[in-house]
């Protein structure tokens, strides 16, 4: 399943990041790596964006990069 598919309150466990290289650094530096915990803190309409929570710090993706994180709901 895809983050992107989640909605407000779910929580899950990154499987895998399916994305550039860049994009990979840029999560990795907010601690969002394969087995990190997360939870979904708020959507916008149409989920063009996301607010995740991974080990305390909140974070804000753009609906495309949800697109690329497998997730396992927990």
């Amino acid at each position: 399943m895809k983050l992107s598919e989640l909605h407000k309150g779910d929580r899950a466990m990154i499987k895998k990041i399916d994305s550039s290289e860049d994009l990979k650094i840029r999560l990795a530096s907010f601690g969002v790596v394969r087995g990190s915990e997360l939870s979904v803190e708020a959507c916008s309409m149409g989920k063009k964006t996301m607010e995740i929570m991974v080990d305390d710090t909140l974070i804000g993706l753009r609906g495309e990069e949800a697109k690329e994180i497998e997730v396992e709901k927990l």
